[in-house]
């Protein structure tokens, strides 16, 4: 299975459960894990912070976006289950968190007036991972 086929089978199950098991007025959260092929995390982490950062500081703003938190290991695990880099977002809802923004193009535009260097980047940082996979999760409400 390709990476890109990844974030489509992770966007099918999440609607198939969200729809169910989630009020789309609640904040919803998704963990975004990233897999690095070795020796280029750095160049994913410095592309990540330079072109995606500044889009959900942006989707934050509009109010998209509740919180944003980023991640790595302390130390290391097996190499099945290892992950270099953990974003978790928590979206306004799961409508939201499923949707495309539509100032996304308007936004990235303004931030990146240099489309054609961007869209290099983008691609480049997706290049240098290994595997990638979105994880909604929801508080198991231990003790309730």
């Amino acid at each position: 299975m390709t990476i890109r086929a990844l974030p489509l089978l992770s966007l099918l199950a999440v609607a198939l459960c969200a729809g169910a098991a989630e009020p789309t007025s609640n904040p919803f959260v998704i963990e975004y894990y990233y897999k690095a092929r070795w020796g280029s995390f750095g160049e994913f982490k410095q592309l990540f912070e330079k072109n995606h950062w500044p889009i959900l500081k942006r989707e934050k703003e509009a109010g998209r976006i509740l919180e944003v938190r980023a991640d790595v290991p302390r130390h290391h695990g097996t190499e099945d289950g290892r992950w270099d880099y953990r974003v978790s977002i928590v979206w306004k809802d799961a409508a939201t968190a499923h949707s495309k923004w539509p100032d996304q193009d308007r936004v990235t535009r303004e931030l990146f007036p240099d489309q054609k260097a961007f869209e290099a980047e983008e691609q480049r940082r997706f290049e240098l991972l290994l595997a990638h996979w979105d994880l909604p999760v929801v508080d198991a409400e231990l003790g309730r």
